[in-house]
């Protein structure tokens, strides 16, 4: 998309343009109308892609990384200053993502203040414009009231700085200004329904996308008939579950498919790639990847077997759950140890007299190999296979532990964390030579998929009592990833005892589908579950791995989490933000 036209921003708002071309001048040509509302999309590039060059900005972190399903690199928690603990209202990580939000917010309402003013542009494509902008001003407010429970609410064009000075308005004041943008949306017919794979306009706002926003409002207010009559139409805006091989979703042969509803468009060029292929990768992917964000070994172990039962490691390694995290490593290890390697295992503790000298690596992969297979094709496991690229050449490694090397026999997958074995991720992480140059990985960022609708329906009919509807529902999701279905009488563990089982099921359904996507950390906010699972204290079930924070495989922590008080629940108000608006109010328990 063409560069925007308009200023980004110093603070809250800085109306002074950059360019050469004045702001007044931008709506007496529908050409440079045009590529302000594109820069109102431009603004996604900031948080979600590779844009500026380089790793960019540290503040760009991904919400899932606040969620129970992954953590960060030792060496990148501090940027998670929300549940890192030394955070305050003047930590710029959580400044920089206000002003994101709030850039989107102005620069959508200079372009559904002016367009009407343009002279040579048609009136449809005014509306559609307008609805276009109007949908991203409602996903930047969605994305403010949920972080920060109530903000100020600028609806039109405000020219001076100066005057950006109102107060909070209440979450459902949000909320409600929120559908009110997404409903005019709708009701545009110059809106499409969606677009098809390789139009040109194939990455705009749709139809759908505006049905499934505003539903998911709904769901926070639980207006769970409002939510399902959305979601519905989502279906009807010729949305569909993609019906190949689910390992190949989030690839880029599959990044326009009918899943696809809403998703940031990256290209293999400098400043459009997707960082999460990078951040999600490991050393030995194309252009060498960073395995920053790891899946957190409680999230794992929580996939359920392939038929439909709980997972527990005792089933496949009696003695589990008397043996320390460092006595369990042994599980681990590779076959064929040498004795240097032995001799460092047993002084880290582990428990070699379980070590079976010539099947320990098919010992460990039978409790991966039993499993949903989305699984396996979310994460790589030990001892599982990954197919790399070293310096264009492609490979395929093998995750094992001791790390030998990656330049020959025996093609162990190297990392940037070799001194510790970390489940690694497959999603969103190039295959082969997919991607052969750092940030510049083409697969789109997706931002709303159809699998996620689904699920979400199925929980407002859950809610409203009408539980055989939600069984329909998640069974279309998990036929298409190969899982066993629910209800299925061959499989007891499937049966659905009821409105409350029903629950839990969905919601492990989101975990199994969507955990790397970044939309489990605000899920985990509206069900009211983020403290208890993001902040594990080791007492419930299978302990140590229901402990939280980064650990290695086997649970032993590399480091983790401290509640620090109810309050974290909601992020600071930046302290600059209140020196220039005196009349924000703090959240609660947060101190300038």
């Amino acid at each position: 998309m063409a560069a925007s036209l308009l200023s980004c921003q110093k603070g809250l708002l800085d109306t002074t343009p950059t360019g050469s071309i004045s702001t007044a001048a931008v709506w007496k040509k529908a050409s440079l109308a045009r590529s302000a509302a594109t820069g109102v999309y431009n603004e996604f590039y900031t948080l979600y892609t590779a844009a500026t060059g380089g790793n960019g900005d540290s503040w760009r972190n991904m919400f899932e990384g606040y969620s129970s399903v992954m953590d960060i690199d030792k060496n990148w928690r501090e940027h998670y200053l929300v549940i890192y603990g030394s955070g305050t209202p003047s930590s710029s990580d959580v400044a920089n993502m206000f002003k994101f939000y709030y850039t989107i917010v102005f620069r959508a309402n200079d372009v559904i203040s002016h367009i009407g003013d343009v002279p040579d542009m048609e009136d449809s494509e005014k509306s559609r414009l307008t609805s276009e902008v109007r949908f991203l001003r409602a996903w930047a407010y969605y994305n403010l009231n949920v972080l920060w429970g109530g903000v100020p609410l600028y609806l039109d064009y405000v020219s001076d700085s100066k005057s950006a000075t109102r107060p909070r308005s209440s979450e459902a004041e949000v909320w409600k200004a929120i559908t009110d943008d997404l409903t005019l949306c709708i009701g545009d017919s110059n809106l499409p329904d969606r677009y098809q794979a390789g139009s040109g306009d194939y990455g705009r706002v749709t139809k759908g996308a505006a049905y499934a926003l505003r539903g998911i409002v709904y769901q926070w207010q639980q207006e769970w008939a409002k939510a399902l009559a959305d979601f519905k139409e989502v279906g009807k805006c010729g949305y569909s579950l993609y019906t190949g091989d689910w390992a190949d979703l989030l690839h880029p042969q599959n990044e326009q498919c009918a899943e696809m509803i809403f998703s940031i468009q990256c290209e293999a060029q400098d400043q459009m790639g997707n960082i999460r292929g990078r951040s999600f990768g490991n050393r030995d992917t194309g252009g060498s990847g960073w395995n920053n964000y790891l899946p957190n070994p409680a999230y794992v172990q929580g996939f359920e077997k392939a038929d439909g039962s709980a997972f527990r490691w005792e089933d496949y390694l009696p003695g589990w759950d008397s043996m320390s995290p460092e006595a369990r490593s042994v599980f681990f290890l590779r076959d064929g140890m040498t004795s240097d390697e032995i001799q460092k295992m047993t002084e880290y503790g582990a428990d070699m007299s379980k070590y079976l000298t010539g099947g320990n690596e098919a010992r460990i992969r039978k409790a991966y190999d039993n499993r949903d297979p989305r699984l396996k094709k979310s994460v790589i496991t030990p001892y599982s296979e990954y197919v790399g690229s070293i310096s264009g050449v492609e490979h395929t490694f093998t995750l094992r532990w001791p790390y030998r090397k990656d330049s020959a026999s025996p093609w162990d997958i190297r990392t940037d964390t070799n001194s510790m074995f970390y489940y690694l991720w497959r999603k969103y992480v190039p295959i082969g030579n997919e991607c052969t140059t750092a940030w510049m990985y083409e697969q789109d960022i997706i931002l709303l998929r159809y699998a996620e609708i689904l699920l979400r329906q199925a929980e407002c009919e859950n809610e409203l009592g009408n539980t055989d509807e939600a069984v329909k529902l998640v069974n279309q999701v998990r036929s298409r990833a190969g899982a066993v279905t629910l209800n299925n009488a061959s499989y007891p563990a499937t049966i659905v005892t009821g409105k409350d089982n029903m629950r839990e099921r969905i919601r492990n359904e989101f975990y199994w589908e969507l955990g790397g996507e970044d939309s489990m950390y605000f899920n985990e906010l509206r069900w009211g579950t983020w403290k208890d699972r993001k902040f594990r204290d080791g007492t419930s079930a299978n302990a140590p791995l229901s402990s939280n924070g980064l650990m290695q495989i086997w649970g032993t922590a590399t480091y983790k989490w401290v509640y620090n008080g109810d309050y974290v629940r909601y992020w600071p108000i930046p302290a600059k933000e209140r020196e220039m608006n005196p009349s924000l109010t703090q959240n609660e328990g947060w101190k300038d």
